[in-house]
């Protein structure tokens, strides 16, 4: 599928009237798979603070780190990705199977422009899979036949939840029984690795914090939650930690020293990588 210029016509199955998380993520990360109404939500958050976009630049960051290290170290060569969005630099299937080369990854969203990408990702590569299916419904998604068909519950797992729970608005079940779920099918020595918006908890950063979430919940999205470093904890019960342990996107073992000065957005979204015992 070509990609979406911003005044080219929209494909019929496209709801232009509605932000998509994925193509407000692609806006985000200044791709071209978007709509007016996903720059929009951009836009409300950049008045709050200009380097909104940092929220996504660290995500993806952490995304190509984590997934580096789970093929690079962990042996595993099955990763089911939920919430995978639109392709961009860098995506799951690409960093693994370049150091896995066998490795299969299953994505999973049902955002109509993440499946019409899904759809020709099938086409170009034979070890990479893709299912249409609502991240918040655990069960639905493990017993899907094309995740069923293609990762092997039987083997570890190396599980995605990467910049998605905090989209949850749902209070029955909540984001941490939805983890719950998704934990407790996962084999003995699987991996999970998540992300999530974070209220750090310091007078001036949970201020900024605060102000993002609102400007998030009153955009045309509707969603992005930030929450406190124990409510984020709980989203690994069941999992121990890899070193270093739940900290912000950036300093999960960067790539390099941080010479430059990081920007308070940066200190709004944290993830960490979990093992079953």
């Amino acid at each position: 599928m070509p990609a979406l210029s911003p005044d080219a016509p929209a494909p019929v199955y496209i709801d232009t009237t509605k932000a998509s998380i994925a193509r407000v993520y692609d806006a985000f990360l200044n791709g071209k798979d978007n709509y007016e109404i996903d720059r929009e939500v951009l836009r409300r958050v950049q008045q709050v603070t200009p380097e909104a976009a940092t929220l996504a630049v660290d995500n993806r960051g952490f995304l190509i780190r984590a997934t580096r290290f789970l093929a690079s170290q962990t042996g595993i060569t099955q990763y089911l990705d939920c919430g995978s969005g639109l392709p961009t630099a860098e995506n799951t299937h690409q960093v693994v199977q370049r150091l896995q080369p066998e490795a299969r990854v299953v994505y999973v969203d049902n955002d109509p422009v993440v499946l019409a990408h899904g759809r020709a990702l099938l086409e170009e590569n034979d070890q990479t899979h893709f299912s249409a299916a609502d991240i918040f419904d655990p069960e639905a998604i493990l017993d899907d036949p094309v995740v069923r068909e293609h990762i092997d519950f039987s083997k570890p797992v190396a599980l995605l939840q990467l910049g998605t729970m905090h989209h949850h608005n749902g209070t029955s079940p909540t984001s941490r029984e939805i983890m719950a779920k998704y934990v407790d099918a996962l084999p003995s020595g699987s991996f999970v690795a998540l992300s999530h918006f974070l209220d750090p908890e310091t007078e001036e950063l949970s201020r900024l914090a605060r102000r993002m979430e609102q400007a998030f919940l009153h955009s045309p999205m509707g969603s992005g939650k930030f929450i406190t470093r124990a409510e984020l904890l709980g989203l690994f019960d069941g999992l121990e930690l890899v070193e270093p342990g739940l900290v912000i996107c950036a300093d999960w073992w960067p790539d390099g020293p941080q010479l430059k000065e990081l920007a308070p957005v940066s200190r709004c979204i944290a993830g960490a990588v979990g093992w079953k015992r």
